[in-house]
C-alpha cells in the first residue's frame, strides 16, 4: 500500500508514485496542492489534466487556489506508459484495441474512489464525499466516469473543454453516446439528476491543434469545444423531458479564456469552493 501522508507533509508534494490495488502494474503519480492550514476535515479534490499527461502542472495551477477556497488539490497524473492512448484515460478502458468489453472492475473510472478511500482509511482525510475537476481529455475522463454511476462520493463535479462527450442517449453508441453500454433508462434518470457542472471557456473555439477532434463522430457533436459543452447540456436537458424527469447539468461559460488549464481551473475553483464548504 502507497504511504499517502507524504501527499501532506509540504505544500507542494511531487511526485508520489501510487498503484492502485487493480492496477498493479500500472504506477500512477500523485501531486498535491496542500493549503496552509490543512487538516483532515479540509475538503479534497481529485484533478484530471489534459491529453499532454501533465500532472504536475495541474497542481501548479491549483497551489494558488487552495490557499483561498481551503481544499487540499491532489492532481492524478495517468502516465502515457501506463494508461496509453484515449482507451485508457479518456473512455475509461471499457474496452479494448479491438472493441472487446472489458469487466467493469477493469475501468479506469474507480481509480478516484479507491484514491479517496485509501487518503480516508490513512486519516489523510476524514470527509465523506470530494471533489472532482477535469479538464479537456480530463473533462472527458470526469464527465464519463460520472455516466457510469462512479459518483457516490462525489461532492461536486465540474468538467470543463472537453472535446468530445458521451452524450446522454441510449441510441448513439459509445464512446460519443451511452448506447450498447449497460446504461438503461433508469440509470440515465439517475444520471441527469446528479448535478455535473460543464465549464466552457468561450474562447476554446480553435479547430486546428493536433488534439481537437475532428472525426464525424466528434464533429457531429458541434463545431468546437465550447459549441460541444452546450450541446452537451442541452441535450442532457433534452432527455430529460423525454423521460419526464428533471436535469440538474449546468454550463457556465468562462468569458475570454480559450484552451487554458489554469485559468479554467481558477473559473472553478469558487463553484467547487461553494459546493464544499
Amino acid at each position: 500500500m502507497t504511504d499517502l501522508s507524504r501527499l501532506v507533509e509540504t505544500a507542494a508534494v511531487s511526485p508520489l508514485a501510487y498503484v492502485d490495488p487493480v492496477f498493479p502494474d500500472r504506477p500512477l503519480v500523485l501531486h498535491a496542492a496542500r493549503p496552509r492550514d490543512y487538516h483532515s476535515g479540509i475538503p479534497v479534490v481529485l484533478v484530471h489534466h489534459g491529453v499532454a499527461r501533465n500532472g504536475r502542472d495541474y497542481r501548479d495551477y491549483w497551489l494558488d487556489l487552495v490557499d483561498d477556497i481551503g481544499v487540499l488539490a491532489i492532481s492524478i497524473e495517468f502516465p502515457e506508459a501506463s494508461f496509453p492512448e484515449h482507451l485508457w484515460y479518456h473512455f475509461g478502458n471499457l474496452h479494448d484495441k479491438d472493441g472487446t468489453p472489458n469487466p467493469r472492475e477493469d475501468w479506469t473510472f474507480g481509480i478516484d474512489e479507491r484514491l479517496f478511500e485509501a487518503l480516508r482509511a490513512q486519516r489523510i482525510t476524514t470527509t465523506q464525499r470530494y471533489g472532482l475537476f477535469g479538464h479537456s481529455a480530463g473533462g472527458q475522463f470526469v464527465h464519463r466516469m460520472l455516466s457510469f454511476g462512479f459518483r457516490g462520493r462525489v461532492a461536486v463535479a465540474v468538467s470543463a473543454n472537453a472535446g468530445t462527450y458521451a452524450m446522454p442517449d441510449l441510441a448513439t453508441p459509445w464512446p460519443f453516446g451511452l448506447g450498447q453500454t449497460d446504461v438503461d433508462a433508469d440509470a440515465l434518470r439517475s444520471l441527469l439528476g446528479f448535478r455535473i457542472t460543464v465549464m466552457a471557456g468561450t474562447a476554446d473555439v480553435s479547430t486546428s491543434g493536433r488534439f481537437f477532434p475532428k472525426g464525424p463522430r466528434s464533429m457531429r457533436q458541434g463545431a468546437t469545444r465550447y459549441e460541444r459543452a452546450h450541446n452537451y447540456v442541452r441535450s442532457g436537458h433534452a432527455a430529460a423531458a423525454a423521460l419526464q424527469t428533471s436535469c440538474a447539468w449546468t454550463v457556465i461559460d468562462v468569458l475570454g479564456v480559450g484552451h487554458d488549464g489554469k485559468r479554467m481551473a481558477a473559473a472553478a475553483a469558487p463553484v467547487i469552493s461553494a459546493a464544499m464548504h
